[in-house]
């Protein structure tokens, strides 16, 4: 084996050990393409990561992730979240599982709003919770819910990482934004199917809320509500994703419309402020800094691992398992589920995908349906015990009665209908590739 080889193996090991050592993860990733990059090739190498980080720093789509990122966090501050469990939760409130389905919608309502899943994992949280356990829904599945339901924001548009997933992959932000609609939308009635049958055959664990506690407010007057609650938000969701999905206009400046029209929704519902504006961006500087300086740090690591020889090792692997282009698909989709377990998906998309993305360029795979089957299973890393970061959300605002072995019990079977769901897309790749073509992507 030629020695830039094995420095691309070492490089991978010492990754994954700075990693247990508790190293930053961007650190992490420059550490050892530096490194390494240096003993294969000295400075030679590295005369191209100017470029490389320019490209990164004024990639004209990555633009659209402040301008989500605002929308999102002006959207979550406004209390939206509140009004819609509110009025959700007392018209779905007298079926069996009718909270629980109604956490759902507002997930799937927050997800296409916010698409932030700590800031969503923690809101509903503390909202709802207290309203679960009083109704006396079992500790797991309240955790379970609330976990889920948090996450879909994962997955559902306008999601960052199909931002990332389209500039990784050289696709389309409006195609991958209209791939992912179905897959969402299945994961959500998953859930809701599974709180149905659950009503069915454990009622005790997702019991109704009591008529008298329903009866304060009108049926007329929870529809009303409802309509004032839904119709801003929704309509903002429709004009930005549609403006995209329907090549109207260009991701960035649909997000620009879209951190305007939160904005406007803030003001409609007299919550507008400067320090509403203040604090919402400071949380965008953060977080657009953290992912920014993540990506910068991952070049690091690509440059390198590409110069030792890394994708020739990557792609002599996969020839050696037997199966073909599907059980290649398999092993990556184990790999980014184990990796789930350890890191966040925005280091799996810039570690793993790149990788293993030329093998299957070079098989024909339909992208757009890879990106999903990719999307789908990062779901997984939110969820998956021992280290799923909508967990440790979840227990630093959870009450203190909820202990860590419910979070933990609560997220299994909802972490195997994500499972499911990433079965169901690869085995029915039109959930994935049908909207993109029927609008003409």
């Amino acid at each position: 084996m030629p020695i830039t080889e094995v420095y691309a193996l070492l490089m991978l090991g010492s990754f994954f050990v700075l990693l247990i050592l508790g190293v930053p993860v961007a650190l992490t990733l420059a550490i050892a393409g530096f490194i390494f990059g240096w003993l294969g090739f000295g400075s030679f190498l590295f005369n191209l990561l100017p470029a490389r980080i320019f490209g990164v720093v004024t990639n004209y789509t990555l633009l659209a992730i402040p301008l989500f990122v605002f929308m999102g966090v002006m959207l979550e501050k406004s209390r939206m979240a509140e009004d819609l469990m509110e009025v959700v939760g007392r018209l779905a409130g007298g079926l069996r599982g009718g909270l629980g389905i109604g956490l759902v919608l507002v997930g799937v309502l927050m997800g296409a709003t916010t698409g932030i899943v700590g800031a969503t994992v923690v809101t509903l949280a503390l909202l709802t919770m207290p309203a679960l356990l009083r109704a006396g829904y079992d500790k797991g599945v309240a955790s379970g819910v609330i976990c889920a339901s948090g996450t879909l924001g994962q997955i559902i548009p306008p999601s960052l990482i199909l931002i990332l997933l389209a500039d990784i992959m050289n696709l389309s932000v409006g195609t991958l934004f209209a791939a992912a609609v179905f897959p969402g939308l299945l994961l959500a009635a998953f859930y809701v199917i599974y709180l149905l049958v659950l009503g069915m055959v454990r009622p005790e664990m997702v019991p109704a809320v009591p008529a008298e506690q329903r009866a304060a407010i009108s049926t007329r007057e929870l529809w009303w509500r409802l309509l004032k609650v839904v119709a801003p938000p929704l309509g903002l969701v429709v004009a930005v994703l549609g403006s995209i999905i329907g090549g109207v206009a260009a991701p960035t400046e649909a997000a620009a419309m879209g951190a305007l029209g939160a904005m406007v929704v803030c003001a409609l519902g007299r919550r507008l402020s400067l320090r509403l504006v203040w604090e919402t961006a400071g949380a965008t500087a953060r977080i657009t800094a953290m992912m920014m300086f993540i990506l910068v740090c991952a070049q690091v690591f690509a440059l390198a691992f590409r110069g030792l020889n890394g994708e020739q090792l990557v792609h002599d692997l996969f020839a050696f398992l037997p199966g073909g282009i599907a059980a290649d698909i398999w092993f990556l989709m184990l790999l980014i589920f184990v990796l789930g377990f350890f890191l966040e998906w925005i280091e799996i998309s810039y570690i793993a995908v790149p990788l293993f993305l030329p093998v299957f360029v070079a098989a024909d795979v339909n992208l757009v349906w890879l990106a999903m089957l990719i999307c789908v299973n990062l779901q997984t890393s939110f969820l998956t015990p021992p280290f799923g970061w909508a967990l440790f959300f979840l227990r630093g605002a959870a009450p203190a009665e909820v202990r860590t072995g419910d979070i933990y019990r609560g997220v299994i079977p909802f972490v195997l209908m994500q499972v499911l769901g990433v079965a169901a897309v690869f085995f029915f790749p039109a959930l994935a590739t049908w909207l993109p073509a029927a609008i003409g992507w």
